[in-house]
């Protein structure tokens, strides 16, 4: 069960003093790096909590986004979890901010898709082809659940990108050399995190639009990479 610790996201940011009695030093370092993105779904009126987990199980992701009740919950997994910051140990510490909030961005696209009851849903003028022939049905539901989670991570990343190219524009390549490490392609292990045929596309940040609409700006790069993901 998740302990709620904080309801108002920003609530963190107006009140130290209840921030610092409840929350560690490293769930404010990381909320206050995400402070940009959460600000930005406070003003869309994105419906965002933010959730502690009072003890993570070790290897948690340290950001995960889920949905409850009509509001979308980030959650931090930090707690007792030694591999919480996994995903930066070979990053300079300099850099950390910039890639907590990319990460913020990121599961701000999951709530996006979840808030406009899109999720797992494909854009207008695509059809499901996927077929799954195992004998196993739970293997067949399986495989079409990865195949749906791929294209939201697809999805979220892109929408990182776009915000990295509004927000951060001159960083806009080391953020995209550290998703692509991330994210290259191992097309021998298929996980619900191969989203390589989205994240290729996006190598020129041109292929966003002008808006500082990030949800906007990747709707074409996310059709693209559907024609490419198998």
């Amino acid at each position: 069960m998740l302990k709620r610790i904080l309801i108002a996201s920003l609530y963190l940011f107006s009140s130290p003093g209840v921030a610092s009695a409840d929350l560690t030093e490293q769930e404010i370092r990381w909320l206050k790096a995400a402070s940009p993105v959460l600000a930005y779904s406070k003003k869309i009126k994105l419906p965002i909590d933010v959730v502690v987990q009072p003890k993570a199980r070790p290897g948690t992701v340290p950001f995960a986004m889920g949905f409850v009740d009509g509001r979308c919950k980030l959650v931090l997994s930090m707690r007792g979890n030694p591999e919480a910051e996994a995903v930066l140990k070979d990053v300079p510490e300099a850099r950390h901010r910039l890639l907590i909030e990319t990460m913020a961005a990121h599961e701000l696209g999951h709530c996006w898709r979840y808030a406009q009851g899109v999720w797992h849903t494909l854009p207008a003028g695509f059809t499901e082809v996927g077929e799954e022939f195992a004998d196993d049905k739970s293997l067949r539901e399986e495989s079409k659940a990865l195949r749906e989670n791929r294209r939201e991570e697809g999805y979220a990343d892109l929408v990182a990108l776009a915000w990295t190219r509004h927000r951060n524009p001159d960083q806009y390549a080391s953020v995209y050399g550290w998703l692509e490490s991330v994210r290259g392609h191992h097309p021998e292990v298929r996980t619900a995190h191969d989203t390589w045929a989205w994240v290729k596309l996006a190598r020129d940040a041109s292929v966003f639009g002008s808006t500082d609409n990030p949800f906007e700006d990747v709707r074409a790069t996310w059709s693209r990479g559907l024609l490419e993901d198998e």
